[in-house]
């Protein structure tokens, strides 16, 4: 168990339990695992600052939040990894819309975004994940891992009130809708045939009315013509 927990205190970054295992001669990953959890348990009853955290697609040693202050005095880190408001603006839209165009950042934020899109790439915060399918081909940004591990994230599900502001796929919602007009035309015509049939009904009985009123009186003109010769 120290052996990974020296392991898990130099390194610069979050570690795949493959990893852990390699660096500190173990079995395989199960026993990395096992062992990071038994470290765990042993550094939370020592009340100790650190903690190992699932990050990204690895684990990392870190401290806890509340002596995040005298650290940013000690180390500067504040200043590191401060980003400016725009920045930082430019940086949430991609949080929660990737993969998204620089045209589609620009447009909910109202302004040219190419500097900041720089800056965070720069920072190895966002990259390029690949091309749109829209007219010009343009890039698509997204998050990177060191993203995730800087903010303490294990994926984009952890984010703040991802169920809601991330974008759901929009095919089943269009499937429905185009089911649901389908299921409305088929409704519509059947009601239109139902009409119809109802105004032939209407029709035939009018006639049938019509006819059998012209035949009675007929039958009562004959009648009385019949009369009238008897008579004379």
């Amino acid at each position: 168990m120290a052996k990974v927990e020296a392991v898990l205190f130099v390194a610069d970054g979050a570690l795949s339990t493959r990893k852990i295992a390699q660096l500190a001669t173990l079995a395989n990953a199960k026993e990395a695992k096992e062992l990071i959890d038994q470290l765990n348990d042993a550094l939370a009853a020592s009340q100790s600052a650190f903690h190992i955290k699932r990050v990204a697609t690895g684990y990392r040693m870190m401290t806890h939040p509340q002596f995040s202050f005298w650290l940013n005095k000690l180390h500067q880190r504040q200043a590191a990894l401060k980003l400016s408001p725009p920045a930082m603006e430019t940086l949430a839209i991609v949080v929660y819309r990737q993969p998204i165009t620089r045209a589609d950042i620009e447009s909910v934020r109202g302004v040219q975004s190419a500097e900041m899109l720089k800056q965070l790439m720069d920072r190895g915060l966002v990259r390029i994940g690949g091309k749109d399918d829209s007219l010009g081909r343009p890039f698509l940004y997204e998050t990177t891992r060191k993203f995730l591990e800087i903010f303490g994230l294990k994926n984009l599900e952890d984010l703040p009130m991802a169920d809601m502001l991330r974008p759901t796929p929009e095919e089943p919602v269009k499937a429905a809708m185009e089911e649901t007009d389908d299921e409305t035309e088929d409704t519509s015509e059947s009601e239109e045939v139902d009409e119809l049939s109802t105004d032939a009904e209407e029709q035939t009985e009018e006639i049938s009315d019509v006819e059998e009123s012209d035949s009675f009186e007929d039958f009562e003109d004959e009648d009385s013509e019949d009369e009238d010769l008897e008579a004379a």
